[in-house]
């Protein structure tokens, strides 16, 4: 784990702390989720769910999960066998590249990437290869793509909604990499985390719904980003019985279990109504129209996210010529943190002036930001 350091997400939380700076860069809400998930919690706990919950997942949670599939996109899953309750995603993730990846194996992923992606293909002794997105419309490179595939492929890594960029992946994106997958005999790995969180009527269309691609796609998603409640950490991965079991294998010898009183009230809001979830969704999309207003109105060039709650900007308009620095001095400067996107890269040029901000902060937190923001403009 050489080169792996400390978070960029704790260096900024921690100067957006030292200088009272509004925490635009670390990516959780301001604000508790549906009042119904939250209390179903706190019954949880006063009825004594408190222990180890069983290894797979709460029984209720594991049909909650298989039913959200079937209810939002047809997919037919067997809950004792094809789905999996982890400790969030990032675990989810982790496990699954551990439980699909030999010492030398490729893996292919797009940068930017989150950064938990890069230490969980080195922790496989797995080696990462991968094609870049690039501002602003962050499109994918097909002979980019081609190339990162070779005969030690062993699994794609896709995230959709994208984070950081934003980018909602298109049909045609989508259908280029299935078709190398199978061309490769790779796995899909899908991390769908922000699936509820896709605006100006764009649809999320997860790959394990395309033809040939149920077999050879395991579907990472979790709690944290669709009900606002990141701390519970709770996720999940479904797909083919045997690969789930290979990562149920890895993931005991991880957290073993974990987010016990939690497990059911995610049950429950995964059932909850249409009308919560596209609540959110247009909340969201209502909150990054204000973040992306504001930083065109310092000059900046954004790059208008179709899902997530994070909008990229190009601060070389401000005369940057290195985010990293630009964001350091950010939070002393003006009192706004972001996350500068060179550090999701391999190709640090690719995105040397780019900055990410998140916009899943209460209205009045994302005016003063923006009111802020403005003395970039002096």
């Amino acid at each position: 784990m050489q080169g792996f350091g400390s978070t960029i997400f704790a260096e900024m939380t921690g100067l957006a702390v030292e200088h009272g700076a509004l925490n635009l860069g670390q990516g959780f809400p301001d604000t508790d989720g549906p009042r119904e998930i939250l209390d179903a919690a706190k019954a949880a706990i006063d009825s004594g769910r408190n222990q180890y919950p069983p290894g797979a997942g709460v029984p209720e949670l594991l049909e909650a999960v298989a039913a959200h599939q079937r209810r939002f996109y047809g997919i037919e899953l067997d809950p004792r066998r094809e789905v999996l309750v982890t400790v969030g995603a990032t675990e989810a993730i982790a496990a699954t590249i551990l439980a699909l990846c030999e010492a030398g194996d490729e893996v292919v992923t797009f940068e930017p990437y989150y950064d938990s992606y890069a230490a969980s293909i080195a922790l496989a002794g797995a080696v990462r290869r991968t094609s870049v997105l690039r501002f602003p419309d962050f499109a994918v490179d097909e002979e980019s793509l081609r190339a990162a595939f070779s005969d030690r492929t062993r699994l794609v890594l896709l995230n959709t909604p994208h984070n950081p960029t934003g980018k909602v992946f298109t049909r045609d994106e989508l259908d280029l990499i299935c078709r190398l997958a199978q061309e490769h005999d790779a796995w899909v790995v899908t991390d769908e985390v922000y699936e509820h969180l896709v605006f100006d009527g764009l649809a999320h269309v997860p790959i394990s719904t395309l033809p040939g691609m149920a077999e050879r796609t395991l579907t990472i998603s979790s709690a944290g980003k669709t009900f606002s409640v990141t701390g519970w950490k709770v996720g999940w991965v479904s797909g083919p019985a045997e690969a789930v079991a290979a990562v149920r294998t890895v993931k005991q010898f991880l957290t073993y279990v974990g987010s016990g009183p939690f497990q059911p009230a995610v049950a429950l809001g995964l059932g909850l109504g249409d009308d919560v979830y596209a609540g959110l969704t247009r909340s969201m999309q209502d909150k990054r129209d204000v973040l992306v207003s504001a930083l065109r109105d310092i000059g900046l060039p954004v790059a208008v996210p179709g899902g997530t709650y994070f909008v990229v900007a190009d601060v070389a308009a401000l005369g940057a010529t290195d985010a990293l620095d630009f964001c350091r001095a950010l939070p002393s400067r003006v009192g706004v943190a972001g996350v500068p996107v060179s550090v999701f890269h391999d190709d640090v040029d690719a995105a040397r002036t780019l900055v990410r901000f998140a916009f899943c902060k209460q209205d009045d937190v994302l005016r003063e930001a923006a009111v802020r923001l403005s003395a970039l403009r002096s």
